[in-house]
């Protein structure tokens, strides 16, 4: 690993390590880390309006109750992405539900959407100072609601005067169900109703987060209802149920899989979504991103922007700078 903090968590299990890491990055920004003064903007990129300083955002899912924006901004992201937030509050699936494929580079989760409620966290959010970088805010449904729509509609209208852009996330496969609304016409419902929810002096961007599972006519359908539906720019891809040859003992566990062994199918299907969207919607590519040469490799095949998270576990947490750099060197 290379990485002497990233060795000291590999001593705990994976989701005490990650607890651990939140508390030591809140920490970090609550003594004044000087994120404003060590992010690099020399590789703008704008997006439905908003201006990311670098092209390297944090993907939803690492600082799920916006707990340490201000230390994940210190990392140098040009873009943190918080959540994904529920209207209420839920624990999540039983533990133990997060593990570290090591020889594999990769993660597997199946932590379901465990967040503190959409209020509490939009209340951490107003009160940061003011940040540089751009905050996207995800959100998602109850496991147990009756009317997922509404939870959606909710969230968007909850989160849209704080944050700078809005994820739909339809993605996740750890609650049941959930990925049955990327389809149309379910997914025309949802994103008209989550339009209509931001719709006032503020029209906060909405984006869509996709999983790498669909097949070439889900991809065209999801973008078709993207623009039919005013979204600003699709996220390709969330976690995958497949599994491709893996070498941990962890590889049977069900969840999601992310890090590197999502590398190849992530950017396939960010092929595939540029080829059905003609260039008609902005891209943002998430799977397997480790290194300058793979966020590269994304922005030649279509991104306007990458997320990372899995990565950080095993490259540490200066990869989002190294990234930064690798790409400016590069033009």
């Amino acid at each position: 690993m290379g990485y002497p903090f990233q060795s000291v968590l590999f001593l705990l299990d994976a989701e005490r390590a990650h607890r651990l890491a939140i508390t030591s990055l809140k920490l970090w920004g609550a003594i004044g880390t000087p994120f404003a003064s060590i992010m690099d903007a020399s590789h703008p990129v704008e997006i439905a309006g908003l201006v990311f300083p670098n092209p390297i955002g944090l993907a939803a899912g690492l600082d799920k109750d916006a707990e340490a924006v201000a230390g994940l901004f210190g990392l140098g992201f040009g873009s943190v992405e918080v959540g994904t937030l529920t209207p209420r509050p839920q624990p999540g699936n039983r533990r133990p539900r997060l593990f570290r494929l090591v020889e594999d580079e990769a993660v597997i989760n199946r932590m379901g959407f465990n967040n503190g409620g959409i209020d509490s966290a939009l209340a951490r959010v107003a009160a940061l100072p003011k940040r540089r970088g751009v905050l996207g805010i995800n959100v998602g449904a109850n496991k147990d609601s009756d009317d997922r729509v509404g939870d959606y509609a909710l969230g968007v209208a909850k989160a849209a005067p704080l944050a700078d852009y809005i994820t739909i996330n339809v993605s996740s496969p750890n609650t049941p169900g959930l990925r049955d609304l990327q389809s149309r016409p379910a997914l025309d419902e949802l994103l008209a109703a989550a339009d209509a929810a931001r719709k006032g002096e503020k029209r906060t961007p909405l984006f869509l987060k996709i999983a790498p599972d669909l097949d070439r006519a889900g991809i065209e359908g999801a973008i078709r209802a993207a623009i039919d539906n005013h979204v600003d720019a699709l996220i390709v891809s969330n976690t995958t149920i497949s599994r491709p040859p893996l070498q941990s003992t962890h590889a049977a566990e069900t969840g999601g899989l992310s890090g590197a062994p999502l590398r190849e199918l992530a950017r396939a299907k960010l092929i595939e979504a540029r080829e059905a969207s003609g260039g008609a919607l902005p891209l943002i590519s998430a799977g397997g991103i480790d290194s300058p040469d793979e966020a590269r490799r994304r922005i030649d095949a279509g991104a306007r922007l990458v997320q990372i998270y899995s990565a950080l576990v095993y490259k540490g947490a200066g990869l989002p700078r190294r990234i930064v750099r690798g790409l400016n060197a590069r033009g």
